[in-house]
């Protein structure tokens, strides 16, 4: 049984500090526990990086040893063609993932590339979103293209 990659953009390591009115206040150490509680005996490789080309590598490596991948690309959601490409690659499920409902926010934010490859989409849940991320991947949920 492979692991669920959770993978997380820029600037998402200062979770708890970064705009607590948008964000919340639950820190990246916090949603990563939550996320191997929910994945149990699955496992879970958690990721975070301020860089576009390791988050492709990152993805990269998902495709050949995960099960499924839930995204967080951060502002990369709507400026990596590069990221999207690589996401094109992933044979297994790949759930975007956003803690604030980016379709409330500036126009800037509401037009998604990864959402152009992404089987499910989770916006506006907070940090409990990668919970049910998690739990989607585990369950045989029939999970639409």
């Amino acid at each position: 049984m492979k692991p669920i990659y959770v993978l997380n953009g820029p600037n998402l390591n200062r979770l708890g500090k970064r705009e607590p009115h948008i964000y919340g206040t639950t820190t990246l150490a916090e949603v990563e526990a939550m996320c191997r509680a929910a994945a149990g005996e699955r496992g879970v490789i958690f990721h975070q990086t301020n860089s576009e080309e390791k988050l492709i590598g990152l993805v990269h490596e998902a495709i050949d040893e995960g099960s499924g991948i839930v995204i967080n690309p951060a502002a990369l959601t709507f400026t990596s063609l590069a990221l999207l490409d690589a996401l094109k690659m992933v044979e297994g499920p790949v759930i975007e993932l956003h803690i604030s409902n980016i379709h409330k926010r500036e126009p800037i934010y509401h037009r998604s590339y990864v959402s152009m490859r992404a089987n499910a989409v989770i916006a506006g849940l907070g940090a409990y979103g990668y919970e049910v991320a998690v739990k989607a991947l585990i369950r045989p949920l029939p999970l639409a293209d």
